[in-house]
This record gives C-alpha cells, structure tokens and sequence, in this order.
C-alpha cells in the first residue's frame, strides 16, 4: 500500500468529503477503483456523491460567502501563506500521492508537479496583497467584488497544479469554492483539502466533493446557488458544462483541449530547437493541455530534424514512476492508453512517416499503461494526427516551404491555447507570434512564468488562469457613480 493511501486511511478520511469544515460521510454509496498505472492493479477505492452531496457543499460554501467575502485582504493573504507553507513542507507525500494515482515520475513529481502547484499559491496570495480592490475613473468608483460560490473542476492529468490554479486565486478573490476533483486521480486532492484544514481556513469556505463528471459535475454546474464554474479539461466535458450551466446564466470559465504549434525558423538554432521541442511535447507523457505536439520545421531541414528528434526521444527512459532515473512514466489511466494507441494506429494508417517508437509497449514492459515515445514525419496538415489531440507521447513534424505557410499551419486547427516559436532574428519572432492565434505563445524556451495569463482562443475555451488575470476571473465588475463627488 502507498504511503499517501495508508496516510488517509489512518487519518479516516479516504472515504470521506471535507464539507463546512468537517470530515463527513458521503451519502453516495458508489465506489470506484483508484488504478495504478504503473501495475494496473487498484490500490484502494472511493466513495463517489450524489446531488445530496453536492448541494450540501454548496449550501456551505454559500453559508461562509458573506463572513469569507468581507474578511480584509491581509488576512486571506495570511491563510493563503499558511497553505503556501503546508504545502511545502508535505511535498514529498504531495509527491508519492501524484506517482501513485496518475504515474508522474517520482523525479519530475518533485521538481515540477508539486513546487509549481505551490507557486500557483504564492502568487494569489502576493497579488491580493497588493491589489487594488477599488480604483477611481473620474467621480466614479470602479469597484471589484467576489463573485459568490465557485464550484471548480479540476482533471487528472495535473491533478494538484490544476487544484491550486483555481483555488488559489478564488480564495484570495473572496469567494468560496466547491472542488470536484477528477476521480481517477483523488489523493493528491485529499491531502490538499487537509493542508486547507490545518492552515486554519474558516468551515466552509473550501469544500471538497468526489464525483464523476457526468453526475456531480453537471449537478454543481447547473446548481442555482453557484455563481461561477471553472473547468479544466477536454472540450467535450467544458461544452457540457456550459450547457449545464446556461439555464442560470452563471460564468463558466474553461480550460480545454490544445493542438499546440511549435514553429521553427529558418534561422533557428536547430540542435536546441529540436531537443527542447521533443521534451516539451513530452513532458507528463504528453499529456499537457497546451503540449506543442505539432512541430512546424522548414522543409529544407527536415532530414536534420528527424536526426535529431529521433535522438532526443533515444534519451528517455519510459518505466517505473518510483524509480529516480525514470523520465517518463505510463499514462495515466487505461482510457487514455487506448487513446494513445489508436491515433498511432491512425498515424500509421494515414501513411504518416513513423520515425521511432509506434504502437504497444516499450520493450520490457508487458504490463502497465505505457507507451512509446512516438514521431511522425512528413505529416500533412489534414491528417488526424496533426488535427486531433491526442494526449499522449505523440509528435507530429509539418514540414513549410514559406514562413507564410508556417503561419498557416500554426493556425490550421479548432484550438488556440499555447503556441512556441524558435529563431534567433528577434524581430521576425515576434512578428510570427504576433500572427498566431493562441493564448499563450512562448518565445525560445522562456522559463515557465506563473503572472502570465493562460487560456485559449478558439475551442481552447473562455477566461484566463494564472496572474492577475486568473484572480479577475473570480469577480464582479460594479461601478458606483458619484462616490468621488
């Protein structure tokens, strides 16, 4: 049994919500299986709710909005500092819970899943410091306010990271939130909603109820006394929450799905280009939103971005997420293991050129969700490897014959979330930037940058996370004419 699981089963809270402040027993009685990737095998289960469940976490969190929304900024600066803190000083059962329930590398989950949901923290908390609540436009006062009960939805795929970027900024807004974490990956959540408890956050103003999306997500999302929903995950589950939350006209912030574009210059640094590329369409096996899995090269230099694509991915080392020298573990549910399979499959069938890796398992591993590293060449962009996302270990090279055309292909796709662009005549990047249709577009590799506002263009969906912006989200707008008279 895995410390984290055996953490919560002496404590008796794996089969229970954190509702007002209190453990309590859910009145759903459906369980699920929490699977490990890396075995396949169960390492414990969940309960799951029902509308009982989720209109009692409502009803808390709407019982604490009023005391929460009037509480002065120092002090929800205050408890986010001592969340900030917490989470720090349990990274490591942070980081063993993230391994055991969706397969992150031990290594990575340590240096990047955890620390980087902790800064999401540290950043709500030193932009509500400072933040001018109201601000004068003539006589007018233009005020912001807490938009009420939050009710956020949160995927498996950055489980913790994902938590932290909603919660962070709502909190420091003055709102109460509902999280509905996913439940394939429920530990890591557990143990936040037990930093929130023992930072001394007030009952009710976090509430923590398990449920598949079908059932507790659609119910928070249609939910009369919810103010707002915010969602991460694929387009699909983001329309239907919209249309669950339409009959009453609440604000729906989404985070979806991405065909991130990767467009390399002619003059770019190619050995650099190339092996940052492959790692950053890489990282958590692929599975990022905003991953630039569509790699746009000039044809000119196609053969030496193969050799060098090639090279990169010979670097990884796919096997046990508890092992140190382990770079990328297995996907993280069995769902997304047959994803993963059936668009190499689709790749192959559409006579993209397969350059390394392919269908199955890697060698020496005949059992767990794992995938091999895989890159096509010469892919076209109709082709459905280049238009879907897959959400695995796939990358797709788009040869260009015209920065125009690379431009072109950048653009040709239903998502606008992340973009990368690569080349060393500044001027010309940022030109090409400028014409890419996406939320965020990140310029030569920058270091990850928690103030910069992430969201998408297009079915990408609405609203932004992260910085300033991602604290907006969480209120209301009300001008008071006359105030400065």
């Amino acid at each position: 049994m895995s410390s984290p699981v055996r953490h919560l089963m002496q404590a008796g809270r794996l089969h229970r919500f954190f509702i007002g402040g209190q453990w309590v027993a859910p009145e759903g009685t459906d369980r699920i299986a929490v699977v490990s990737p890396s075995t396949e095998d169960a390492v414990c289960d969940i309960v799951l709710g029902n509308e009982h469940d989720a209109d009692q976490a409502v009803r808390a969190a709407r019982k604490a909005f009023a005391g929460w929304s009037a509480t002065p900024p120092q002090e929800r600066a205050a408890l986010l500092d001592r969340v900030h803190a917490l989470m720090l000083e349990r990274a490591e059962l942070f980081a063993m819970a993230l391994t055991t329930e969706m397969g992150a590398p031990i290594s990575y989950a340590r240096a990047a899943h955890v620390p980087l949901a902790a800064e999401h923290i540290r950043v709500a908390r030193d932009n509500l410091a400072s933040y001018p609540f109201r601000v004068q436009r003539g006589t007018t006062a233009v005020v912001r306010e807490p938009i009420g009960v939050c009710a956020l939805i949160t995927p498996w795929n950055w489980p913790i990271y994902q938590i932290t970027a909603k919660v962070g900024p709502a909190l420091a807004a003055g709102c109460t939130v509902v999280l509905k974490p996913s439940e394939l990956s429920p530990l890591s959540a557990l143990l936040f909603a037990e930093v929130i408890e023992d930072a001394g956050v007030p009952p009710g103003v976090f509430n923590l109820v398990m449920g598949t999306g079908a059932q507790v997500g659609t119910l928070l999302a249609s939910h009369p006394q919810v103010d707002m929903v915010s969602i991460t995950g694929s387009t699909r589950a983001g329309v239907l929450v919209a249309q669950a939350a339409a009959p009453t006209v609440k604000r729906v912030a989404q985070e979806l799905g991405g065909k991130s574009p990767n467009v390399v210059l002619p003059d770019a640094d190619l050995p650099r280009a190339i092996s940052l590329g492959v790692a950053a369409a890489f990282r958590n096996m692929g599975q990022s939103c905003s991953a630039p899995t569509r790699l746009i090269v000039p044809r000119a230099a196609l053969g030496q971005v193969e050799a060098l694509a090639v090279s990169a991915t010979e670097q990884m080392i796919v096997g046990d997420p508890f092992a140190d020298a382990t770079t990328h573990g297995p996907l993280a549910n069995r769902a997304q293991f047959g994803r993963v399979q059936t668009m190499i499959e689709a790749g192959i069938d559409e006579r993209a050129k397969l350059i390394v890796g392919g269908p199955g398992r890697p060698e020496g591993l005949s059992r767990g969700f794992y995938a091999r590293p895989t890159i096509f060449s010469d892919v076209r962009t109709e082709m459905a490897i280049a238009q879907e996302e897959i959400f695995g270990p796939v990358l797709a090279i788009l040869p260009y014959e015209s920065v125009e055309e690379a431009i072109a292909i950048a653009n040709d796709t239903v998502y606008g979330l992340g973009a990368h662009v690569q080349g060393t005549d500044k001027a010309l990047v940022r030109a090409v930037a400028a014409q890419i249709q996406s939320g965020q577009v990140h310029l030569n590799y920058p270091a990850w940058d928690p103030q910069a506002p992430f969201g998408g263009y297009k079915q990408s969906g609405n609203g932004r996370e992260y910085g300033i912006e991602g604290m907006e989200e969480y209120m209301e707008v009300k001008s008071i004419l006359g105030f400065y008279d």
